[in-house]
């Protein structure tokens, strides 16, 4: 099956963030002939100046990255409240550095060296998952004397106070509050909040429970 066919329709750009020159060429081109608008940058500052600028569909993001690395890229988008899905790509593959990242706000993580057909599929997932959660209608979820904003991302009490959420701890409570009434099992929640095959342990979601 060509890969082409795991594209979804997106009209925003992917925005592709990698300082190996080979290396991006090769991931741009390869979305390109899947059909992603694609825009490129090499390091961080560039990726935060062209994400702000073109508001990504997706975002493709190695994590050394010359003047500004790759978690601190995440977390300032994340606090500007860009929502664009984030799959990091790392040659790192610690726990520690995999729960960092995804702590941080992003969607999947891959380590290289990676298949840009794995690249292709994980980003085609996570762009429907984010499609189906732009398109629900339920924008407040109640629940006890709290309410969930979901279109700012955020938590208030009764009172109307901001509590504060991790983008990891928003996400979990999310997907519980639109999975209420059903059994999940730590993998299933795994699937859905971290990503398709993450490399995160089950024990994960006790942490950030």
């Amino acid at each position: 099956m060509s890969t082409s066919l795991l594209a979804p329709s997106v009209t925003r750009p992917v925005l592709i963030v990698e300082d190996d020159p080979t290396l991006l060429r090769g991931i741009s081109d390869n979305f390109v002939s899947s059909g992603y608008p694609v825009e490129k940058a090499s390091d961080g500052e560039t990726a935060i100046a062209l994400a702000l600028a073109t508001d990504p569909s997706l975002i493709v993001l190695d994590v050394m990255l010359p003047k500004v690395n790759g978690y601190e890229v995440c977390r300032f988008l994340r606090q500007e409240k860009l929502r664009a899905p984030i799959i990091f790509l790392t040659a790192k593959g610690e726990e520690s550095d995999i729960l960092l990242g995804l702590g941080l706000g992003a969607d999947d993580y891959l380590s290289k060296p990676f298949s840009i057909r794995e690249l292709l599929a994980r980003s085609a997932a996570v762009l429907r998952r984010s499609s189906e959660n732009q398109n629900d209608s339920v924008r407040d979820i109640p629940f006890g004397s709290f309410t969930l904003e979901t279109e700012a991302r955020r938590l208030r009490d009764k009172s109307g106070d901001l509590v504060s959420l991790s983008p990891r701890e928003y996400d979990l409570l999310e997907h519980f509050l639109r999975n209420r009434g059903r059994a999940r099992s730590r993998q299933s929640i795994i699937d859905s909040v971290w990503g398709f095959r993450s490399r995160v342990t089950q024990r994960s979601v006790d942490r950030f429970v």
